[in-house]
């Protein structure tokens, strides 16, 4: 039995939501403000109702309905009326070899073919309480302008008064709503919980650990001690009850050093989990649990956990490092939750248990990120296989780290629709069928997976060819920030990831359209001659660049030359480029400039600067015969293809011997015009 799609609807930037859970990890990615966190807040609020609702969590489109139906001059028949306000719907598929036990009494349809059924969860405005709002908001407009007499008050708005009293009208349902073999939904059909006493404890158990959590290494702080004494009264009261834990009870007498060697009984499987999270180093900063029995109290406040170093030497859990004291505390508290969804001894653990892990890269190194995705599989695995039922977990992140050594099946990228308020998840695993050939799709995540994750939260891209781009794109938009002045944000303070893609540029196109953020591509012209062979854009007869073909629909030399920047922006049509004004993707290559058309960016730069070149030749490593920069009858095609020892070294030549504000050598136009349409939103 497991949860196959949540639905959210009205709640904060989830206005019309759904997303697909895998059968173990899904991971939640997305830039800030795309509604990660609130999917574990709505999952709080109704499943474990430990939060209330506040006007605030209605989306922003949402409380305009609202207001309109609460000040409409019409009213609504009841007969007419809908329900409306925030819901979650959990879509729940089980199998034949499930125990239906617990989902009997919430089963809408007997069809064997049929096996899904669907909780729903409500905080909606009923039609009684519709009235009454409506009746309550007239006399309050009315009482508010009364007061208005009073030349210094100002009334309150629709706003305020629904922030202050919506708890009175809207109300919290539960229901297992019907729900067909091919996940249709009839919501006017349903099973009211509360009404027939129903729970759903049974059926579905959630946890989560918020990126809230408290960790801090203050001398008074004693997170991870409180937490074993927690692990160790879970432990106590469950089918696990076992021979350290008994010996414990017995001992609390004994001296410390006794309980002391208990515990390492006692905890020895969640050492050995930090161990394996990379979390400890041999004989430098190993953590031991120790007895403390001065407050003499059964089951909580008598152990401590501290940081053995060089054997000997136990150091505070505070002396160590906020990495090692997050990682070492999730751990902890995965294992704590793990023995929470078992239950009591005389309690069966329920039919599904969800743990949501909020942003578990806090304050974690690369590496440790690393380390965690890759260990957290096996974690929740032994956590599984202890439970005996289903274990499914969502994680949330901001770590392009983790997101590089995850499997891209498992990931959810959660996008912000564009001037909506609303946000939409895709399954990346979906891509693959939008690539025809394999090979693509599988470079594709290999490249994303071990270069450039980071592009998933990126507001704007830009994609180059190779090292030199990589190096001076950065030096280049910094130029342009203390050039140009415009009310757009400067191009060093906007969220732009640079990624470095080769001669495949044409190979992410599904991905561009995937992500749709605004993306620049800068490219060479790289034109031939008759024999296909590199040569002067001015001998050339066509060109080899295969990007440049795929997204300009296979234009000729003579089309591309002739080229505004207005031709050169695109959307996605029907499967293919299709140039607008409004587009989200551009692709810049060199242009004609000072009556010449270079053909790559070393030979635009040279022709630009070659005075500033020519000037430095005698420090620039990257050079070869320079010479030649003496000589007027070479151009700078020669120059660049003759005289550049190493690309990167040129790169680098250009930037050490730049001035403090660059402003001793231009940008090529190409470049420039590119940067500067990403620079406005």
């Amino acid at each position: 039995m497991k949860i196959i799609k949540i639905q959210i609807e009205n709640f904060r930037l989830l206005k019309d939501f759904q997303m697909d859970l895998e059968d173990d990890l899904s991971l939640v990615i997305g830039k800030n403000n795309t509604g990660k966190t609130s999917i574990l807040s709505i999952l709080e609020k109704f499943l474990n109702q430990s939060e209330k609702f506040w006007f605030e969590d209605f989306n922003i489109d949402f409380k305009k309905e609202i207001i309109e139906l609460i000040e409409s001059d019409d009213d609504i028949a009841e007969s007419d009326y809908k329900n409306t306000g925030i819901k979650l719907k959990l879509f729940i598929q089980y199998t034949e070899t499930c125990n239906l036990e617990n989902i009997s009494r919430v089963m809408m349809d007997l069809d064997p073919d049929n096996n899904y059924i669907v909780l729903g969860f409500e905080y909606v405005l009923p039609f009684d309480k519709y009235v009454q709002v409506r009746s309550d908001y007239r006399e309050f407009k009315a009482r508010e302008t009364a007061k208005q007499k009073d030349k210094d008050y100002k009334p309150k708005s629709i706003y305020e008064f629904l922030s202050q009293k919506h708890t009175d009208y809207f109300k919290i349902l539960r229901k297992s709503i019907e729900i067909n073999k091919d996940l249709d939904v009839n919501e006017e059909n349903y099973i009211d919980l509360e009404k027939e006493q129903i729970s759903i404890k049974d059926i579905i158990n959630f946890k989560s650990i918020s990126a809230r959590r408290e960790v801090a290494n203050k001398e008074v702080d004693k997170t991870l001690s409180n937490q074993t004494s927690r692990i160790y009264e879970k432990t106590a009261t469950s089918l696990d009850q076992n021979q350290a834990v008994e010996k414990f009870k017995d001992s609390l007498s004994d001296t410390d050093s006794q309980l002391s060697d208990i515990y390492k009984d006692l905890f020895k499987s969640i050492i050995e989990k930090v161990g394996d999270f990379g979390g400890i180093k041999p004989k430098e900063s190993e953590i031991e649990i120790i007895s403390n029995l001065q407050h003499r109290e059964l089951l909580k406040g008598n152990t401590t956990v501290v940081y053995k170093h060089d054997n000997d030497n136990k150091l505070p859990e505070h002396y160590n490092g906020l990495g090692y004291m997050n990682l070492i505390c999730m751990i902890f508290e995965i294992e704590l939750l793990i023995q929470e969804f078992k239950r009591e001894k005389d309690k069966k653990p329920a039919d599904i248990n969800l743990l949501f892990i909020e942003e578990p890269e806090a304050h974690t190194h690369p590496q440790m990120q690393y380390v965690f995705i890759k260990n957290i599989k096996n974690l929740l695995q032994n956590g599984k296989d202890s439970i005996q039922k289903e274990l499914q977990y969502i994680i949330s992140t901001h770590s392009s780290h983790i997101v590089a050594d995850s499997d891209f099946n498992d990931i959810k990228y959660l996008q912000k629709e564009d001037n909506t308020n609303s946000v939409v998840a895709k399954n990346l695993k979906e891509l693959k069928n939008k690539y025809a050939e394999t090979t693509q799709y599988q470079f594709l995540t290999q490249y994303l997976t071990l270069n450039r994750a980071e592009m998933f939260f990126a507001d704007k891209a830009v994609l180059i060819e190779g090292d030199t781009e990589r190096m001076l794109i950065p030096a280049i938009m910094k130029k342009l920030d203390i050039e140009e002045h415009s009310a757009d944000l400067p191009l060093l303070s906007q969220n732009i990831s640079i990624i470095e893609v080769g001669a495949y540029s044409q190979i992410f196109d599904e991905f561009i359209e995937f992500l749709g953020i605004k993306t620049l591509i800068i490219t060479d012209l790289d034109a031939v001659d008759d024999n296909v062979q590199k040569c002067k854009v001015e001998n050339g007869v066509s060109y080899s660049n295969s990007a440049i073909s795929h997204y300009f629909n296979q234009p000729t030399l003579a089309d591309l030359k002739g080229y505004s920047l207005q031709n050169k922006t695109f959307n996605k049509a029907n499967g293919n480029w299709v140039n607008q004004p409004d587009g989200k993707l551009c692709v810049v290559y060199q242009t004609k400039e000072n009556e010449y058309n270079a053909r790559s960016f070393e030979d635009a730069f040279i022709h630009l600067n070659r005075d500033f070149v020519k000037d430095n030749k005698e420090n620039f490593r990257g050079l070869k015969y320079k010479e030649h920069f003496d000589e007027p009858q070479k151009d700078a095609y020669n120059l660049a293809e003759n005289c550049i020892k190493k690309k990167t070294h040129f790169a680098l030549d250009i930037l050490f011997h730049s001035d403090e504000k660059l402003s001793n050598w231009q940008i090529p136009k190409y470049i420039e015009e590119g940067l500067l349409w990403l620079k406005k939103d």
